[in-house]
């Protein structure tokens, strides 16, 4: 291999978005163990140093002493890294974060916003004075372009840092762009350049190359991609091709395949990797993080993120805007119907109650059941989010809309709104959410809201299932904000009932055929 070129693995730090910094021991051994016998690759970043955060994070996000030691005791030949972030971390930190790891930390790269580099510049120097070697890894490579003024302020780096990284953050930028912007950092700077590619437009490898035959010397990739949002360059993809090359003399291929199938298992679980919503954020150099969110929620389909990245784009705060709901409708008793199983079972006695009561008014956090209640002459309310109008808009033929009306969550709306024309008429948006701060997002935060806002003096539940140990995580999360929802409504409103059978806690059930 050339001898100025240097591979990090940065596979646990940067795929730690994915598992909250949590990976077995087994796991990790088999890694290190992979790691070393791999001479090309000559630094691994083995996670974050950090202070107590109030919220859980892993093992790989504090990486304590015996994960530190364990890195170094079985990657000896290889320069081990960890990762500070300069914006939550202090100066008067560092003596507690660094100083009692000297001898199993060889690297400390710090994540540095352009805005901020006069203040990380100081930190630098710190942790230089304590003994450790630093790079910047210096973020938005993609608006590098249009802030030529930060390019010429690196020269304040030299002597500070052992290596300026540039950090594809939005996983934006272009061969030509990496071209260009080498160039501009060599001409203010001596000081080794690094590159960190992120895959959005799977350009990582192109942009890696570009990188190293324009004079880095240093570049990052992760095992099967795994990293922040759509991910990194794969690592076995690009010792294969440096081995091609000729860059690199040796690759010990048999456990590089064993550790990137044992990831592979990972990222079924996962699912890292580029995607349209992905593209669509690096395309637009629009933060991944907010993407990442979405997906993980499985709350919201692919057309609604890809909506409310398009608002962002375009600087919009939402792209309809409705009146906010004045109703003089008040009611006695509300009916919040939700997707479960049970509300499509037990549909016939609702249909039953509601012929009985036309009083009752009937509204749906979501559009799944809507067409089981149709022709009814109860007054009832739609509550969308996002791409729910897609749903609704499969439906609106078969629909009798006299005594509808569909209802928002209040603007701002941050995945935007999609809406088929037929409904534009009779859309609405709430005021003002009233009983809770949190979740403004949710189709049971509407429905409850607008119980309020309709002064109901009975709200019961129809169709809330719940969920069982058995329920994948994504939906044990949306479970979670539900409980938190109908706890806060049941104790600062007016308490509720379920009609349904429900693993949900916190209500009286009863049973809606006692009331037929």
């Amino acid at each position: 291999m050339n001898k100025e070129l240097q591979i990090c693995d940065c596979t646990l730090r940067d795929g730690g978005y994915y598992t909250k910094w949590d990976f077995s021991e087994t796991l990790v051994k088999a890694y290190l163990n992979a790691m070393n016998d791999i001479p090309a690759i000559t630094h691994i970043e083995i996670g974050y140093r950090s202070m107590p955060e109030k919220e859980y994070f892993g093992e790989y996000f504090y990486c304590p002493e015996y994960v530190l030691k364990m890195a170094k005791t079985l990657c000896p030949s290889k320069q081990i890294a960890i990762m500070l972030n300069e914006k939550d971390t202090k100066v008067e930190e560092l003596d507690e974060l660094l100083v009692p790891f000297r001898d199993y930390i060889d690297l400390v790269r710090i994540a540095v916003a352009p805005v901020n580099l006069e203040r990380a510049s100081n930190f630098g120097k710190e942790i230089k004075e304590r003994g450790f070697k630093v790079a910047f890894n210096i973020m938005y490579m993609s608006q590098w372009a249009g802030d030529m003024e930060f390019i010429k302020k690196l020269n304040q780096l030299e002597g500070v840092v052992d290596y300026i990284y540039m950090v594809d953050s939005f996983g934006g930028v272009y061969p030509d762009d990496v071209r260009t912007a080498i160039q501009n950092v060599k001409k203010e700077v001596s000081i080794p350049i690094g590159f960190h590619g992120h895959n959005n437009l799977e350009l990582g490898l192109a942009n890696t190359l570009v990188a190293i035959e324009n004079g880095c010397e240093i570049v990052d990739a992760t095992i099967t991609g795994m990293g922040r949002g759509a991910g990194n360059l794969k690592m076995e993809l690009l010792l294969t091709c440096l081995f091609s090359k000729g860059l690199i003399q040796k690759i010990n291929y048999t456990k590089l395949n064993a550790i990137v199938a044992t990831f592979e298992k990972l990222q079924v679980q996962y699912k890292w990797g580029t995607n349209m919503p992905y593209m669509i954020s690096g395309a637009y150099s629009l933060p991944q993080k907010d993407v990442m969110s979405w997906i993980s929620k499985n709350r919201y389909t692919t057309e609604s993120i890809i909506n409310a990245l398009q608002n962002q784009k375009d600087n919009l705060k939402d792209n309809y805007q409705v009146p906010v709901l004045k109703s003089n409708v008040k009611a006695d008793e509300v009916v919040i119907i939700g997707g479960g199983h049970n509300a499509e079972l037990h549909a016939h006695a609702l249909k039953i109650l509601c012929l009985k009561r036309p009083d009752i008014i009937l509204i749906h956090a979501g559009t799944r059941y809507v067409e089981l209640f149709n022709n009814l002459p109860n007054k009832q309310f739609y509550c969308l989010l996002g791409a729910e109008g897609y749903k609704l808009q499969k439906s609106l033929d078969k629909l009798k809309l006299d005594n509808i009306s569909v209802l928002l969550e209040p603007s701002p709306r941050q995945m935007g709104t999609i809406l088929p024309e037929g409904i534009i008429p009779i859309t609405y948006e709430l005021g003002a959410i009233t009983f809770i701060d949190q979740y403004p997002d949710s189709l049971l935060t509407i429905a409850l809201q607008l119980s309020i806002d309709l002064e109901a003096k009975t709200v019961a539940l129809f169709g809330f299932d719940g969920y069982d140990l058995h329920t994948e995580e994504q939906m044990i999360e949306v479970s979670k904000e539900n409980q938190l929802l109908i706890d806060t409504y049941s104790k600062n409103v007016n308490p509720l009932i379920s009609l349904t059978p429900s693993f949900y806690q916190g209500f009286e059930t009863i049973s809606i055929y006692s009331k037929l």
